[in-house]
């Protein structure tokens, strides 16, 4: 009997499925017919968001013979937990397989069982089935799985606690990554906002980033960026990797520090979706962000758009003695200084699936900002005992628009794990600028006896181009063999005239030799191998060789002189080791070479003098600078703690660093104190860092870092050389989230950082006036700390709206001293921006995600590219 129904269901679903496809002409007919719904709830019976749900079924691999399952439906569960999917085959055996992130995976069988058929006839050749009959063939198609519970689960997957929200902290063989996406002091800020909340880096005054009393390298996705951090918006920030000891994978070129990668965030969702922003500060600032994607089939288009309007205040005062020539000279400085600036981002992108494998992208990048910051010094000159009283005043504007271009390639081979990516990325655009400095030179009571005016013009462009193809196979003992290559060409362009008018004079005269008119280019070409794997149980490791060669020409346009250097091919090694201890302890070492090569801008022997107060020159004689780097780390995972700390050591011969000294002007032919660069004889760097990260309650998160550090730049082969003493420090972060009742969420957050050398300083920049005397080489910095507090209140439907209200530094005490001192100079120099800066931002999303909200061709090959970011 069993046998004769199951004969009779199969003839409905055939003719079901020729009526679903007339004229079919006697091709199978379609048995994709299955319809499961239902929704996942966690412990509390709260709705499991963003899950993944899989379909897969049993098939016989052609080659093996041997059993294996496949995908064939995938989806992502929405805000409420729901999912919906359609057209599942009717024949044979399904599991529904279910993960998400900080859940027990859990496996769900279904099948289409035939229905009951008493009291039903079976159609005779030729005849339709009876409407009843088939309503009823139809009702056996859907499956309502109604709520399914999925457990929460703390444990540690390869020494990353995973719990009911991504962890803070994750940790891989040569990274650490830090979720961001749930940080709400940096609501409606700047990447520089979030990487004063990640806890190993340090972020001074400037909005300038340090690892390690060191500045890194910016990646965005994984690949260089001519973007800064004021020009990427915090909310579309999901992550940050940090990575101390870069691997063979990466450029040996850069900063010694390490790299601090952006991951943006995407959408892997069918349907469509956006966010809105919108805030206001208290200075007048306010932001407007918006992004939105829509993914369908084989196709993802996303679209991302910001505006600022930055307003920012400082104040501070300097105090510098001088010795020059017998002369000595004491200026004290009042300085008062605002900025206001708006500034536009937009990202364009779309992902084509060609095939189950292969996939293309292409997004491009467009920005412009304008900044409008005004100053005013007061200051106070004693030379030989006579004073006298003088009032600068400056008035900037510089603009900027940058551009870029993204092309992807990706290819995903029959063997798991096996990849092929090309990727072509342009960044570049053009920047001008127009500067006046009033000087007028006072009496005692403060009346004008004469003015000097200075003039700066400039504009220039740059363009970064890099290509880069990467390659991956997997190897046995879940090792990978990466090969790659990679080319990278800069070039960058530079006018900066200056006219000056003297006091008593009507004509402006020029300044011929204090115009930097420059064009360069800088080219970079690499190869790397690497390979990873198990020895037995013993440990893991990762290896890998890189090759590099450079070469840079430029011109002086002024003078016609021409530079030009090649740098021969270099080999840097890199290696890293894990060991599992336990299950929850793990021990991981790495040692690295690095280089950094001097920039154009750095080794042209021209005397900039665009600001007076901070005159510079390049230095012909700089070599590159090579860096071998260890680090120790161990790790400790339990519940839904983890526990990190590392020890290391930086040891690099000829550091290029920043050096203040008296030479002769070559524009007034007088001894002035000018800000050069030089190769230190080396620099030693060493330290131990703990991190600790820890769901303390279940309404509690709660985030510190403290590391414990040595730095010294040794100038011993500089003559007069004043160097700074080695220097032991501390600098330590505090954050805590609470997840209170009725949706409301505080976060309270600190750092703190005691005195230290200044950092080195690799990167040319136009500082604040008498910052030439900041030398990393010649200073520190004193002592301070600063505390930010946030409120957030989600609100409608399942949370798509928010406010937040931020303080940060709420006690005004992130003032920053720096003191430094060497030939013929000390100085002590104090600044404080934007204390007790208040925000107020919105926040809503919107969307469906639903995978049958478009009409479309649904098949596996579309679901499976969902998979394939």
């Amino acid at each position: 009997m069993k046998k004769l129904v199951t004969l009779i269901v199969l003839s409905f679903w055939a003719a079901v499925g020729y009526a679903q496809f007339p004229g079919s002409g006697g091709k199978m007919p379609n048995m994709n017919l299955g319809h499961v719904f239902g929704k996942l709830i966690d412990a509390e019976g709260k709705p499991v968001e963003f899950a993944t749900v899989v379909v897969m079924k049993p098939t016989i691999d052609s080659t093996t013979k041997q059993t294996k399952e496949i995908m064939v439906k995938a989806q992502t569960t929405g805000a409420n937990g729901e999912f919906d999917i359609k057209d599942l085959p009717v024949m044979g055996p399904l599991t529904l397989k279910i993960s998400s992130v900080g859940f027990k995976n859990l496996n769900v069988p279904i099948g289409f069982a035939p229905p009951k058929m008493e009291g039903m006839t079976p159609p005779k050749p030729g005849q339709m089935p009876d409407p009843a009959m088939m309503a009823k063939i139809m009702a056996s198609f859907e499956k309502d799985l109604g709520k399914i519970k999925v457990e929460n689960d703390s444990k540690v997957l390869d020494a990353v606690t995973v719990t009911a929200t991504k962890a803070l902290l994750e940790m891989d063989i040569d990274k650490k990554t830090f979720n961001v996406e749930k940080n709400i002091v940096t609501a409606g800020g700047t990447a520089i906002d979030v990487m004063r909340n990640i806890p190993t880096l340090q972020v001074d005054i400037d909005g300038n980033v340090k690892l390690r009393n060191a500045a890194p390298t910016l990646f965005i996705d994984g690949r260089p960026t001519t973007l800064s951090l004021d020009q990427i918006p915090a909310d579309v920030i999901e992550k940050v990797e940090v990575i101390t000891n870069p691997s063979a994978k990466y450029d040996a070129s850069g900063s010694m520090a390490g790299i601090l990668n952006i991951v943006l965030k995407k959408n892997k969702q069918s349907g469509y979706n956006g966010m809105v922003n919108a805030g206001v500060d208290r200075l007048g600032g306010s932001n407007f962000m918006g992004n939105f994607n829509l993914r369908q089939n084989k196709f993802n288009l996303s679209l991302m758009a910001m505006n600022m309007r930055m307003r920012s205040n400082t104040e501070g005062n300097s105090e510098r003695s001088s010795d020059i020539v017998g002369i000595s000279t004491t200026s004290n400085q009042d300085i008062e200084s605002k900025t206001k600036g708006m500034m536009s981002f937009s990202r364009l992108a779309f992902d084509y699936y060609a095939t189950k494998k292969t996939s293309f992208s292409i997004a491009g990048i467009l920005g412009g900002g304008k900044f409008s910051p005004s100053e005013n010094i007061l200051i106070t000159n004693t030379v030989g005992g006579v004073s006298s009283l003088s009032n600068r005043i400056s008035e900037n504007e510089r603009q900027f628009k940058p551009k870029g271009m993204q092309l992807g390639f990706r290819h995903n081979f029959d063997k798991a794990g096996e990849e092929l990516t090309m990727d072509f990325n342009f960044f570049g655009g053009t920047n001008s600028g127009n500067s006046i400095y009033n000087t007028n030179y006072l009496t005692e009571n403060n009346q004008i006896i004469g003015t000097q005016i200075q003039k700066n013009i400039s504009n220039g462009s740059n363009k970064f181009m890099t290509f880069q193809t990467d390659y991956v196979r997997p190897l046995k003992n879940n090792g990978s063999l990466e090969a790659g290559a990679r080319a990278q060409i800069n070039s960058l362009s530079n006018i900066n005239d200056n006219t000056l008018k003297p006091v008593g004079s009507d004509i402006y005269n020029n300044v011929t030799s204090a115009s930097t008119n420059y064009e360069s280019k800088n080219s970079v070409y690499a190869a790397y191998v690497s390979v990873s794997g198990k020895v037995g149980s013993l440990f893991s490791y990762k290896t890998g060789l890189r090759a590099e060669s450079s070469a840079y020409d430029g011109k002086l346009l002024n003078t016609g002189d021409k530079f030009s250097n090649s740098y021969p091919l270099s080999l840097f090694p890199s290696i890293f080791l894990s060991k599992d201890l336990t299950k929850t302890d793990q021990l991981q070492l790495s040692v690295t070479r690095r280089v950094n090569r001097p920039n154009f801008f750095q080794i042209i022997p021209f005397v900039d003098y665009s600001d007076s107060l901070n005159i510079t020159r390049g230095n012909a004689d700089l070599v590159p600078e090579f860096t071998t780097s260890g680090e120790i780390s161990y790790s400790k995972s339990k519940g839904t703690a983890t526990f990190l700390t590392s020890v290391y050591y930086k040891h690099t011969n000829n550091l290029i660093t920043r050096y203040l000294n008296q030479e002769t002007n070559p524009i007034s032919g007088k001894i002035d104190l000018i800000n050069t660069y030089i190769n230190a004889n080396s620099s030693d760097n060493y330290g131990v860092e703990f991190t600790y990260t820890n769901k303390i309650m279940k309404w509690w998160d709660f985030t510190s870092n403290l590391n414990f550090y040595n730095s010294r730049i040794n100038t011993e082969n500089i003559e007069n050389s004043n160097s700074q003493d080695a220097l032991w420090t501390a600098f330590g972060k505090i954050n805590n989230s609470f997840s209170l009742k009725n949706k409301w969420v505080i976060q309270l957050s600190g750092d703190y950082q005691g005195k230290t050398n200044m950092p080195v300083s690799q990167a040319q920049g136009f500082g604040p006036p008498m910052s030439q005397a900041q030398s990393s080489s010649q200073g520190y910095i004193k002592p301070f700390y600063g505390v930010d507090l946030a409120i957030k209140k989600s609100f409608l439907k399942n949370d798509v709206a928010s406010l937040t209200l931020s303080a940060n530094d709420i006690f005004g005490t992130r003032g920053n001293t720096q003191v430094s001192a060497g030939d013929g100079f000390s100085q002590s120099y104090y600044r404080l921006t934007n204390p007790q800066m208040i925000k107020l931002n919105f926040s809503f999303r919107f969307g469906q995600m639903d995978a049958n909200l478009f009409k479309k061709n649904n098949n596996a090959s579309s679901m499976e590219g969902m998979q394939m970011q």
